[in-house]
């Protein structure tokens, strides 16, 4: 029996089929026409009226895919659904078109669907300005160097504390390859002790002043006080990286707006109970992202985090990190960090200072997910294993070696 060589060809993004389908010979017209095709995607909507349901069902079915709703909408004994549409790109399109002449509101449905399907493409390099540093987006996979200086951090407590030492260990991060180096001045591990705004900037301060204009990579300063934000920009920082997603202080908002600096906004939650782990998440990474951008921040200024670690269950971690390319449906770059942490300990029964190991598989699977920047303690192996990773996962398939 002759199969002519059938196999299967991944397909990932509406570009890698424009690639497989020019490979084959076929007209660029039908190549245009056709990619879109090529990609199934199932897009999931929450809490759907029942009327706005019924026509979405019709549509993807007058598209050629589906939608799949509770099984009491055709009976009418709900008065909302979760909707789940299923097709191609290519049909989701055609339904974001349709629904733009809808009524009920669905215009503004049909935008947010075509505007979703852009953001899963593969994003262009492109030059995120870190108030005067500058880091490439979207090139490769970005390392981001972790300094604690504080005397009590679940991981390296007190190794960094005194000031010499601090900077010694900043000079070894930047010789091990950081693009970001970021400095904290309060634990954040389980059961830790709060500081004042006033006691974490006199950790952080003579470590800014030191560092700010003798380093060649841009500093993050991981703190969630409006405060010791506005003292560490004034004082020369580059980023904030605020652990409760803008939420925590109410005057955060308004000073990352104010100074213009790029700001990693993470998810956080007091305790790890959920109705839907990944809805909420990515809720409350839209309010983040919304009280930013309210504030004057747009785009790549926006640096969201998932949060492992934080608020969560080893299970519920590591369901998050088995989900990263959800993350992109929000449209900004993506910050993963896992290093040393308890999802790993819990998982491999090992102690930490035992989960390097872990540490670099997490990052591994980070950049096969697409994320822009990992956040990690062990900087030179990192390094190494994003390198390896990104030279395969970036290598663009079907633009070498005969195409898919």
């Amino acid at each position: 029996m002759k199969d002519y060589g059938m196999r299967w060809v991944k397909l990932d993004s509406v570009e890698e089929g424009k690639r497989a389908l020019a490979h084959i010979g076929a007209d660029p017209r039908g190549v245009a026409l056709m990619a879109g095709k090529a990609v199934g995607r199932a897009v999931k909507l929450e809490g759907v009226p029942l009327r706005i349901a019924h026509i979405l069902k019709q549509e993807m079915l007058a598209a050629d895919g589906d939608a799949a709703v509770h099984r009491d909408v055709i009976t009418n004994g709900i008065e909302a659904t979760d909707v789940m549409l299923v097709g191609t790109v290519r049909q989701l399109e055609k339904v974001g078109n349709k629904l733009l002449a809808q009524p009920f509101g669905l215009k503004d449905m049909g935008k947010a669907l075509k505007e979703l399907l852009g953001k899963l493409e593969p994003a262009d390099p492109r030059i995120l300005n870190c108030r005067g540093k500058e880091l490439k987006l979207g090139e490769r996979t970005l390392i981001m160097g972790i300094l604690n200086v504080t005397p009590d951090s679940f991981s390296d407590g007190g190794k960094f504390f005194d000031i010499k030492d601090a900077l010694k260990q900043a000079e070894k991060l930047i010789a091990d390859g950081v693009d970001i180096l970021d400095i904290g001045a309060e634990s954040t591990r389980p059961g830790h002790r709060e500081v004042s705004a006033a006691e974490e900037w006199s950790r952080l301060k003579p470590v800014l002043q030191e560092l700010v204009g003798n380093v060649a990579v841009p500093i993050s300063v991981d703190t969630y006080k409006a405060e010791v934000a506005t003292k560490s920009v004034e004082a020369g920082a580059h980023m904030i990286n605020d652990i409760w997603g803008l939420h925590r202080d109410p005057d955060m908002p308004r000073t990352v707006g104010e100074y213009q600096v790029p700001v990693i906004v993470m998810h956080n939650q007091n305790g790890t109970e959920y109705q839907n782990l990944m809805g909420e998440i990515l809720a409350f990474l839209r309010h983040s992202i919304n009280l930013a951008e309210e504030n004057g921040l747009s785009g790549d200024q926006i640096i969201i985090d998932p949060g492992i670690g934080f608020g969560k269950t080893t299970e519920q971690n590591l369901e998050v990190m088995a989900r990263l390319e959800e993350f992109k449906a929000l449209g900004h770059p993506v910050l993963l960090g896992t290093s040393r942490k308890s999802m790993i300990g819990n998982t491999l029964k090992l102690p930490v200072d035992e989960r390097l190991e872990g540490t670099v598989a997490s990052s591994v699977l980070g950049v096969v997910a697409g994320v822009d920047i990992v956040r990690v303690h062990d900087v030179k192996e990192n390094v190494r294993a994003v390198k390896m990773a990104d030279a395969i996962m970036r290598a663009q398939r079907g633009v070498n070696f005969g195409g898919a």
